[in-house]
């Protein structure tokens, strides 16, 4: 399997998506869109933000957790990332994102 965005709806009725690696795993969560339109435009972002490595904020969870975040040009979060176990693991999926988001294709679930 390719990497890809999974486009869902949740109960609330609003937009989020997923990038998956090709392995299946989720690497990247968006927020919460209220229409398909923005969260489209937001995994356009994310596709064109990700090569850049100034775009990702590595961190800590409060326990300690490394995670990652990605902004847009604009300073705004438009993805974050599961917590890892470690620095090293928080890096290996940075890397993933940078190399899968820019050609993943989209699994659009939201159309009928």
């Amino acid at each position: 399997m390719a990497a890809k965005f999974a486009l869902t709806k949740s109960k609330n009725d609003k937009f989020i998506f997923n990038l998956l690696a090709s392995n299946g795993q989720v690497i990247l969560t968006s927020e919460m869109y209220e229409s398909r339109a923005s969260a489209l435009n937001g995994i356009e972002s994310v596709r064109k933000n990700a090569p850049d490595d100034g775009r990702f904020g590595r961190l800590s969870a409060k326990n300690g957790s490394p995670y990652f975040t990605l902004k847009a040009g604009n300073g705004q979060v438009i993805g974050q990332s599961q917590m890892y176990s470690g620095a090293k693991a928080r890096d290996a999926g940075i890397e993933s994102v940078q190399t899968h988001a820019p050609q993943a294709a989209l699994d659009d679930q939201t159309a009928a």
